[in-house]
């Protein structure tokens, strides 16, 4: 702007060269174009504007013109300040605060705000010979505090619409509403109080909540106080409030801190709590009754089977006693057959029940599980007959689980023989193998554990089984087969036998279609050992060396019959029937090489407690649990310890004397 007022041709004005000018026009430009604010400078009758760079830009005029009137050098904006400028020749200084003003924008006229100061310039006489005038433009701050102006009143009548919204809600709800302070001192509540309560608003305000509360819910009200002022929202908390006319009512609480006040809503759910006891009540009621039809089911079904088998043990007895009276021996040999047979298949019922129940005695070791099936193949052929093909798929040989192989084999031929009489036209049976991943733990009672399973399976293309029947296979005495064709006790014994093992079974069938039951058994990962097997024939050696047993057992009987087997081998025993006389026993006793106890004992101490007294005193000494059943924590590794075994009742004479034989051959205990 200096250089176009140098160059302006200003010796066809009435100004003259500007090298003539005033001193004080002179002055005045200087600081004028050193100026950073858009300021002017009109001179004289005339009013020809000087201005600056910063003035410039308020013209919008592209090239504009120096020394030209003021009202035609800002055409839009110069008519409305013309008054203002006269006031100011006239020596009066004028001022306007975001005066609106049009401007030219984007080749249109629009509004614009201006904030400006015209002031009288004098000589040195104090004579007004110009006006200096400073003009900002505020455009942008007028519109910015319009919008601030703006969005205030939207937020006010925001505020005022939610504020009537919480007030309606606060009048209408059904739910209870309060405030308190931090010590739960209450400072509002809404009308349900009335309501739900029975409690008007001048009896609980002032008043604390826990003056309202159930004496059993105080503590729990208290944690949550100190939960809110930790700054934690309380979600879900049922407590008792005391109603006006007595009583209390459950209510389900839910509250906010905020402020130093705790803000809370809370709905009455006694009528919902009254109901959800009732129907626990109702289903604590149908599972005893279905428990009680179980319970009469196995105890008609046990009744029923070992009737028939005491009838036969009890009828071989007396006709042996009779032939004896009679002198005639030569058909006892058949009798003693008939009753051992007999026990034996008692024997076999018991395990299978205890299977069930999964309190049976298992002798858990590593199964190669592809080994297993092959060795089992023959025997299963055989059992099929002719009209099934037998299908195999076994997958990687080096799968191994840790489970005890009789029973395991037990558990697959039932199943194949239940294949079998599924298909009495024949058809095919498959045995196969596979691996199963874990990942996550299931839901149900019966469900797996997290981890890597091996999965047998032994599927049939039989007659298969409707919904109904399928909800009930595991039962005990359940069974599809006529009367007298199956007992219903072999997949009771396979479940049983899986989940004792740390796994499961599951069973799939379509009525027409056939049944595919599968056995999942934690994978071992660990080398096997090979086990030598006695020998069912081999002969109890003759005790060497005089050694002697302390027996512990609370069956006289039992004790009669193991004492004679004993010392019939040349073994000293020491009878005792409960631990403390075996513990006294101990103690008389020079030398004891072997204790041998049962684990159910009377007295208060059980055969694992003798057991852990007497290995006290003598840490080496070998022992032989014998048991009709023993609990899952009994048979923990921790609990059988080195130099400790495990007999299950009932169990043959000669298979006990070779395990006690066994057992003293052995090397003590570490």
């Amino acid at each position: 702007m200096s250089d176009r007022i140098r160059a302006y041709p200003w010796h066809h004005s009435e100004l003259g060269p500007w090298q003539q000018w005033p001193e004080a026009l002179r002055c005045c430009l200087v600081n004028l174009l050193e100026s950073k604010f858009p300021q002017c400078l009109i001179w004289g009758t005339q009013q020809r504007t000087l201005y600056n760079d910063a003035f410039a830009d308020l013209l919008g005029q592209g090239a504009p013109v120096v020394g030209e009137a003021f009202e035609r050098l800002w055409p839009h904006a110069g008519p409305r300040l013309a008054p203002v400028v006269r006031r100011a020749f006239d020596g009066v200084a004028c001022h306007g605060e975001n005066h609106c003003l049009p401007a030219e924008r984007n080749g249109r006229r629009e509004p614009a705000w201006y904030t400006f100061c015209f002031s009288p310039l004098r000589d040195s006489l104090g004579a007004v010979v110009g006006v200096v005038g400073t003009v900002i433009e505020t455009t942008a701050t007028v519109e910015a505090e319009r919008e601030l102006k703006g969005l205030a009143s939207r937020f006010e009548r925001e505020v005022a619409e939610r504020t009537a919204d919480r007030n309606r809600l606060w009048q209408l709800s059904t739910d209870i509403m309060l405030v308190t302070r931090a010590d739960l001192t209450i400072t509002a509540v809404n009308p349900a109080w009335e309501t739900v309560l029975g409690l008007p608003e001048a009896e609980l305000l002032g008043i604390s909540v826990l003056e309202l509360l159930h004496p059993d819910d105080v503590a729990t009200c208290e944690q949550a106080a100190r939960d809110l002022a930790a700054g934690h929202p309380l979600r879900d908390m049922d407590c008792r409030l005391r109603h006006k006319r007595g009583g209390y009512r459950w209510i389900n609480w839910a509250a906010v801190p905020g402020g130093g006040f705790f803000n809370a809503v809370g709905r009455d759910v006694t009528v919902e709590r009254e109901r959800a006891a009732a129907l626990e009540q109702t289903e604590e009621l149908l599972r005893h009754s279905q428990k009680m039809e179980a319970v009469g089911q196995l105890t008609g079904g046990l009744a029923h089977d070992f009737n028939n088998l005491l009838t036969a043990i009890s009828g071989s007895l007396e006709l042996m006693h009779r032939r004896i009276e009679q002198g005639r021996i030569d058909q006892l040999e058949r009798y003693i057959t008939a009753a051992r047979g007999a026990a034996d298949r008692a024997a076999i019922l018991t395990h299978r029940l205890l299977a069930f129940a999964r309190r049976q005695t298992l002798d858990a070791r590593p199964v190669a599980v592809t080994a297993l099936i092959e060795g089992l193949e023959e025997l299963i052929r055989q059992t099929l007959g002719p009209n099934i093909h037998c299908e195999r798929s076994l997958g990687n040989p080096s799968w191994c689980v840790l489970a005890d192989a009789n029973q395991l084999e037990s558990a697959l031929l039932n199943l194949c023989i239940n294949g079998r009489d599924a298909m009495p036209q024949g058809g095919t049976l498959k045995l196969a193998c596979s691996s199963h991943m874990q990942s996550s733990a299931g839901r149900g009672a019966d469900d797996l554990a997290p981890g890597e399973y091996v999965v047998i399976s032994v599927s049939d293309n039989g007659h298969g089984m409707a919904q109904d029947v399928l909800s009930r296979v595991f039962d005990p005495f359940f069974t599809t087969k006529p009367l007298g064709q199956g007992t219903g006790l072999g997949l009771s014994m396979v479940y049983g036998f899986a989940r004792q093992s740390g796994g499961a079974v599951r069973i799939e069938s379509t009525p027409g279609q056939g049944t595919r039951v599968s056995i999942f058994l934690p994978r071992h990962t660990e080398a096997i050992v090979p086990v030598v097997a006695e020998s069912p024939a081999e002969a109890a050696e003759p005790a060497s060396g005089g050694q002697c047993v302390l027996l512990i057992d609370d069956e006289a009987t039992i004790r009669e019959l193991v004492t004679e087997t004993l010392e019939g081998l040349g073994y000293g025993v020491i009878g005792a029937e409960d631990g403390a006389s075996g513990l006294a026993a101990l103690g008389r006793a020079p030398r004891v090489d072997l204790l041998i106890t049962d684990i159910g004992l009377p007295g208060g101490l059980n055969g694992r407690q003798v057991a852990e007294a007497i290995r006290a005193i003598k840490p080496s000494l070998p022992v032989l649990f014998i048991t009709g059943y023993a609990e899952q924590g009994e048979l923990a590794p921790a609990f059988l310890r080195p130099g400790m075994e495990i007999l299950t009742k009932p169990f043959a004479l000669n298979t006990f004397a070779r395990r006690v034989a066994q057992m003293l051959r052995q090397p003590a205990a570490g």
